[in-house]
């Protein structure tokens, strides 16, 4: 399936997507504490959206790290030779 190849590993991926996710998570919480002034609607709200943020973040960066468009081949791939 071309979602799961790529040029890097699905390992790099997952880490890329979790700690990308904490980051937007941190930042989901402290607009939410803003606007509802409630620290566990924050809570709430940012814990509900990291679960599935997560697995969306993985499948767009292994999407994208199947699509060679814009990407510069390096003398290892064996693409560069098309």
């Amino acid at each position: 399936m071309f979602l799961f190849r790529g040029h890097e590993r699905h390992g790099r991926s997952f880490a890329k997507a979790v700690s990308w996710r904490a980051l937007g998570s941190i930042d989901t919480f402290l607009l939410s504490w803003l606007f509802t002034s409630s620290a566990k609607a924050a809570g709430a709200i940012a814990s509900t959206e990291v679960l599935t943020k997560i697995f969306l973040y993985y499948f767009h960066e292994r999407i994208w790290s199947s699509i060679r468009w814009g990407a510069e081949r390096g003398e290892d791939d064996p693409a560069a030779n098309i």
